[in-house]
Formats: C-alpha cells, sequence, structure tokens
C-alpha cells in the first residue's frame, strides 16, 4: 500500500486564492481551468488503464482539489483537513504538515491511498514541488518511491 499525493489540475490565477475568499464557497477561490477539468479526467481514465486503484481517497476541501479527485472517477472521495492549502493557511503551516504526516504514517493497509491537494503541501512533504496534475508516490514513512505525470 503507497500514498498517491497529486497536485490538483490546472487552476490558473498564481498561488493562493483572492482575497476574500470563503472556503465553502467555489466562486470566490481560485479553481479549475477548462484544461484542468479536462485533464483531471484524462488523468483518472489513464490511472484505470494502467490498473491503479486506491482504497480511499481524500482531498484539500478547497473546490480545486475536490474537483480534481471527482473528475478523476476513481472512487468516492473524502474532505480532509489536514491537506488544506499550506500557502493560504501559513500560520497554521506546521500543523497541517505535522496532520498530513500523521495521515501518510498511519497508511498500512494493502491497499493505495490517493490524496489530492497543492503543490506547496506535496513539497512541504516531499521536497518535490510537483507540477499540476502530477503524483508523487510515498511510502508511509514518507520515503518517495516515484513520480507519475500522466499527460
Amino acid at each position: 500500500g503507497h500514498v498517491a499525493l497529486m497536485r490538483h489540475a490546472d487552476a490558473p490565477g498564481g498561488v493562493g486564492d483572492p482575497a476574500g475568499f470563503r472556503l465553502g464557497d467555489c466562486a470566490t477561490q481560485r479553481n479549475l481551468s477548462a484544461k484542468g477539468r479536462t485533464d483531471a479526467e484524462k488523468i483518472g481514465a489513464r490511472v484505470k488503464s494502467e490498473g491503479i486503484a486506491f482504497e480511499k481517497i481524500v482531498a484539500s476541501p478547497w473546490c480545486r482539489c475536490m474537483d480534481t479527485a471527482t473528475l478523476l472517477q476513481l472512487g468516492p472521495v473524502t474532505a480532509e483537513p489536514t491537506f488544506s492549502n499550506v500557502v493560504v493557511l501559513t500560520d497554521q503551516r506546521q500543523s497541517l504538515t505535522s496532520g498530513a504526516r500523521a495521515v501518510i504514517a498511519q497508511w498500512t493497509s494493502s491497499g493505495n491511498l490517493l490524496v489530492v491537494t497543492h503543490g506547496a503541501n506535496i513539497a512541504a512533504l516531499t521536497g518535490i514541488q510537483p507540477s499540476s496534475g502530477e503524483i508523487v508516490v510515498v511510502r508511509n514513512n514518507g520515503e518517495v518511491v516515484g513520480r507519475l505525470l500522466l499527460d
């Protein structure tokens, strides 16, 4: 069982979110572009065609992450607040990253866990700054074992 850390698909507009964004209101956030939505669907299809399955799928509660995870069509998606955006929530960066490490460490299933989150979160966990839609695969001890850029 591995943990696949996926950066959300293309969401133009820079880093973070517009001033005054609200987590429960997608209209106030940076969202997936049409390309991002299409890419998420293509990535999901590619993952299925490669025979990769996920026992559980979690995502940052930000709309661009939840939408990416849903558009993959790989199974039900659960919001996991500890994978929230560490750029926007700078004051919570340490606790969010510690919580994310704990989720990864506790994954002892023989199946795989997919986490759809933000590039900065993956960088904080692995030292790798992934491209939009890229997947960084780790063991539950945090060791990076592979990267998948499914284009």
